[in-house]
């Protein structure tokens, strides 16, 4: 080997080491960073005229498992999706109240059931009947509440969506331009690596949104498409989600409504196919929360204030009633019409004509929502017979029921039983989401970076370093001696 193929080989040793060094100091620094992928060199040797040339760097190497990372992002959409939907049904858990809660409705309609007891057995008693009053009006006030939950959710739902879409618009774009600029890099035989672990990190916040799959593409770009085959993108151009928040939703806005906010895809309406297309992250959830979960359980909540409403409207308990008008609880200020008993759980309120703030008489309680002048105030026949019809087994009135007959008290706990049950189904799902999520992710980390292995490589690129300084020192010295001669 001649002296200038001795000193090519050192040269090339030592400007190998120097960027294996950069490859190590780049993986340490980054270690912690998210969607950063472990760099390796990868080398080869040179061949020069039929003699040793030394080593040639080939590339740097990003090192990520393209098939566990698919998964992950699988996962991750699963796991915001069953986040969504816990997170819905825990909250009307909430609201509702279990049974041993003190301020619980099940606890709301035997404190009315209660009233009634203790007013028929002292129906002269005013206190009494400002009892059952005062648990009227707080049955209804805790109604109200739920139901107001049940429309926050729905329109923190929409609210969201609305976010959603603005930041699934702005994560595509920048994918497009990554695509772009790692085109242009590769083109100029730059490394692509770093622009490749922005672009992860780009689309592992996409998955979560949306459940996404990557496809390789030529050049270096990538193309997404959801799990159920929309596509996101694939070609310079993203494609473009549009929605217009609704802003404040109330129970008489259900998921057909027109004035509800709805999804465009590049400038028009999405239709169902398109938005079952989107299924499987938090985008689509978050429709069902206000579509479909929230307006079930409205429905649910108001056939419990009609039947509370029909059954202190019975004009076999209180003979003072003409057939359609409203009892102890009215619909607003006025009687209840049955054709419009969506959102009645948000307008129940106790009946002006028994609440003195009103100009109202709390006897009348005792003696008949309609009556004219004061009964017997020994008399508590009437009492007697709200209180029956509470607890009375009969078949329900709104088709919404989850039950077709029963008592009031079963008719919330109904309610509350499938509320709960729907929230402990989502919670195993939630569980089951994210402890798959932590097992691919670490499942990911078997590919990132080993402070430990990375430490090793520096002292092997070390020694391949001071071995390469000797080589170029021995030429070094030859060359001395032979200009001494």
């Amino acid at each position: 080997m001649s002296i200038v193929n001795a000193l090519n080989n050192a040269i090339s040793g030592l400007t190998a080491a120097a960027r294996g060094t950069e490859v190590v100091a780049s993986n340490l620094a980054n270690a912690l960073t998210p969607g950063y992928g472990r760099r390796e060199l990868e080398l080869s040797s040179r061949t020069l005229s039929g003699n040793g040339g030394g080593v040639h760097i080939n590339a740097v190497n990003r090192i990520v498992s393209d098939a566990v990372l698919g998964e992950f992002r699988l996962a991750s959409s699963g796991l915001a999706r069953s986040s969504v939907s816990h997170g819905f049904y825990k909250s009307i858990e909430a609201a509702i109240g279990l049974p041993q809660d003190s301020g619980s409705l099940s606890v709301k309609m035997t404190g009315l059931e209660n009233a009634l007891i203790s007013a028929a057995s002292r129906p002269d008693s005013e206190v009494r009947l400002r009892g059952v009053f005062d648990a009227a009006d707080q049955l209804t006030a805790k109604l109200r509440s739920i139901s107001d939950t049940i429309q926050d959710n729905r329109t923190d739902a929409d609210r969201k969506i609305g976010l959603q879409v603005n930041a699934l618009n702005n994560d595509l774009s920048e994918v497009a331009r990554l695509n772009k600029q790692i085109i242009v890099e590769g083109a100029n035989g730059r490394s692509t690596a770093s622009l490749v672990d922005a672009r992860q990190a780009v689309i592992d916040r996409i998955s979560s949104i949306v459940p996404v799959r990557e496809m390789p593409r030529e050049n270096g770009r990538v193309a997404l498409f959801t799990t159920g085959g929309a596509v996101l993108l694939d070609s310079m151009t993203p494609t473009t989600f549009g929605f217009q928040p609704t802003g404040r939703l109330v129970p008489d806005i259900d998921g057909n409504s027109a004035v509800l906010g709805r999804l465009t895809i590049d400038g028009e309406p999405a239709s169902s196919a398109q938005m079952d297309l989107l299924r499987g992250g938090s985008l689509s959830e978050l429709h069902k929360v206000r579509d479909e979960y929230g307006v079930t359980a409205q429905a649910s909540l108001d056939a419990i204030a009609r039947e509370l409403h029909d059954r202190f409207a019975d004009a076999t308990v209180d003979g003072t009633l003409p057939s359609g008008v409203s009892g102890l609880f009215t619909d607003g200020l006025n009687n209840f019409d049955p054709a419009n008993e969506r959102g009645l759980s948000s307008r129940l309120r106790v009946n002006s004509a028994v609440d003195p703030s009103q100009g109202g008489a709390l006897w009348r309680i005792r003696d008949g929502i309609q009556a004219n002048v004061p009964g017997d105030i020994g008399s508590s026949n009437l009492i007697d017979g709200l209180a029956d019809a509470m607890g009375a087994i009969r078949q329900y009135h709104s088709a919404n029921a989850t039950n077709t007959a029963g008592n009031l008290g079963n008719l919330v706990a109904g309610v509350l039983s499938d509320v709960s049950a729907t929230r402990l189904t989502f919670e195993a799902n939630k569980s089951r989401d994210a402890t798959l999520q932590s097992s691919l992710q670490s499942a990911l980390f078997t590919d990132a970076v080993d402070s430990d292995r990375e430490m090793e490589m520096l002292l092997q690129l070390e020694k391949s370093y001071a071995a390469n300084a000797k080589v170029i020192q021995a030429v070094d010295k030859m060359l001395d001696n032979i200009l001494r001669i």
